[in-house]
């Protein structure tokens, strides 16, 4: 059984900094396509930021430069570090783990944490 469990969420300040964590169990980190998804209040869940087995990654053009996405194989554990975070960064995040190559789309991935809050104020 895969499960996937955020962590690190929290209120900050425009301009600061959030670490958000992501445990797996049933399933490696490094053999699985891993990403960040975000969902604000009456808007869509998007793509964020995701890392391919390979370790390859790519970001939602908004978020580069300030998000970077990494994996420590020995936790099997995703991270997604959040630097110079503004309030359009406010959401829901959700962590999200596929078979296969990197996808940018929400139904392309199998297993879903429960989401962690971010919110970020101006």
């Amino acid at each position: 059984q895969v499960q996937l469990v955020e962590s690190g969420g929290g209120l900050v300040q425009a301009g600061g900094s959030l670490r958000l964590s992501c445990a797996a169990s049933g399933r490696t980190v490094s053999s699985s396509a891993m990403s960040w998804f975000r969902q604000a209040p009456g808007k869509e869940r998007e793509f964020v930021a995701g890392m391919g087995w390979t370790g390859g990654t790519s970001y939602k053009d908004s978020v580069k430069g300030r998000f970077t996405i990494s994996r420590d194989n020995a936790k099997n554990t995703v991270y997604l570090q959040m630097n110079s975070l503004k309030s359009e960064d406010t959401a829901v995040y959700y962590c999200a783990a596929r078979t296969g190559g990197l996808r940018f789309e929400i139904n392309g991935y199998d297993y879903w944490g429960q989401g962690t809050q971010v919110t970020v104020s101006s």
